[in-house]
């Protein structure tokens, strides 16, 4: 009587452990390099839009700031229409209290960094530290 041929005890076949690696090898290969080219289009998409968000906050910014040096403007000469002094003098006064503002925020600042920051943290550190140091005459044994 013939036999069926008998098959192979290996459920991946006959191509031994050697080649079933380099097949997983490759698949994983294959399947990062997916990944990574899926990562490398969405990242270009991320950063124009990234870039185009910048530009329109940094046009944003600057159009603020044309906008405020008109509306300066405009309350410079109107105030000047109507005190009936030149608009110079209005405009110095102007400036001036730009200044004084701008000082009072300047000295705010420097009070603010004189300020420690992370006071807490910076004391649990320091205490980190002392327990440190004092960890190897604590810890001996005194026999």
């Amino acid at each position: 009587m013939i036999s069926e041929p008998t098959r192979s005890r290996n459920p991946s076949g006959h191509a031994g452990l050697l080649a079933n690696l380099l097949a997983l090898a490759s698949a994983l290969a294959e399947f990062f390099e997916s990944r990574f080219v899926l990562l490398a289009q969405e990242s270009k998409a991320a950063l124009v839009q990234l870039l185009v968000l910048v530009a329109c906050l940094i046009l944003a910014l600057f159009l603020s700031v044309l906008g405020y040096v008109f509306l300066i403007s405009s309350a410079i000469v109107g105030l000047a229409h109507l005190a009936r002094i030149s608009w110079l003098w209005t405009a110095l006064a102007a400036a001036g209290v730009h200044f004084l503002i701008a000082l009072g925020l300047l000295l705010v600042a420097r009070s603010r960094i004189t300020k420690p920051v992370f006071r807490v943290t910076m004391a649990e550190l320091k205490k980190d530290r002392e327990w440190l140091k004092n960890l190897d005459t604590t810890d001996r044994p005194t026999s």
